[in-house]
């Protein structure tokens, strides 16, 4: 099976889940979700969303939180699911912005349209389709967000390409994503990647930098913002057969969330 699919069957059977009040987990026996999706979330945010809004947040960062939304602007989050950071960005911008969602998985956007209903949120449009493909017109959106979506494509380049494009000049980038922080075995990493992005993908933190600025973005950070220990993967990692203590001094620190901002330059290169 190619990466989308897995992807896409994948978070289906979460949105199905989470619809059916069952717990959201990338797999129980993995339990990838509790180190990687707790507490990102402020007791203000949770007051004003939809409780299966915040059950469907597989998230790594909360990248409303990180970014300066101003009233009027269009948002657009990349692979938004159960819709939470698309409606927390809907009310920052306020009734004379908007806040697009887009989401390749029909389970998702049937649960997110459910979410934007019971929020009463007007101002919010969710979108079906790729992030490598974004289906609106170049230059029609001023922030773009995302939440540990786009180490799942198989395709980083494209979905850079595609966020700078569609991005008004001096439009922001500002996602939050796993990162890996420098290199070591290909077999270990391959391991916790499926623990930590549960389909193996994150960028190296150099080559995230790289690839922002070949799509043609400046101005590129990258602020940490939660370290994955080794023993948060201690289970996962015994189960797949690997000796934990034997690999943590290579591992230890070495897999994070951060938030990732760009900008696209007011005059772009031809």
């Amino acid at each position: 099976m190619d990466t989308t699919s897995a992807v896409k069957d994948k978070y289906g059977a979460l949105a199905r889940a989470v619809k059916q009040n069952e717990p959201a987990c990338c797999d129980p026996l993995m339990q990838c979700c509790d180190p990687i999706t707790r507490n990102l979330y402020t007791s203000g945010q949770h007051d004003v969303l939809p409780e299966k809004a915040l059950l469907a947040s597989l998230g790594c960062g909360n990248p409303t939180a990180l970014i300066d939304l101003k009233s009027g602007e269009t948002v657009l989050d990349l692979g938004s699911g159960g819709g939470i950071d698309v409606l927390l960005s809907a009310q920052r911008v306020g009734p004379t912005g908007k806040a697009y969602g887009l989401d390749m998985t029909d389970e998702m956007l049937e649960l997110a349209r459910e979410n934007q209903q019971k929020a009463g949120v007007t101002n919010v449009e969710f979108l079906k389709g790729n992030i490598e493909a974004i289906p609106l017109p170049d230059a029609s959106v001023d922030v773009i967000i995302s939440n540990c979506v786009i180490n799942l494509s198989s395709d980083k380049d494209r979905v850079l390409r595609e966020a700078f494009r569609v991005l008004k000049p001096g439009g922001r980038f500002a996602v939050s994503d796993v990162v890996v922080r420098g290199h070591f075995p290909d077999a270990i990493r391959k391991s916790m990647l499926l623990w930590v992005g549960c389909i193996a993908g994150a960028l190296e933190e150099q080559e995230y930098r790289r690839k922002l600025t070949a799509a043609g973005f400046t101005g590129v950070g990258l602020e940490i913002t939660r370290v994955y220990r080794i023993e948060d993967a201690r289970h996962f990692l015994t189960e797949a057969g690997i000796d934990v203590d034997s690999i943590a001094s290579q591992v230890e620190d070495r897999f994070v969330s951060a938030f990732v901002r760009a900008t696209k330059p007011m005059k772009t290169r031809s």
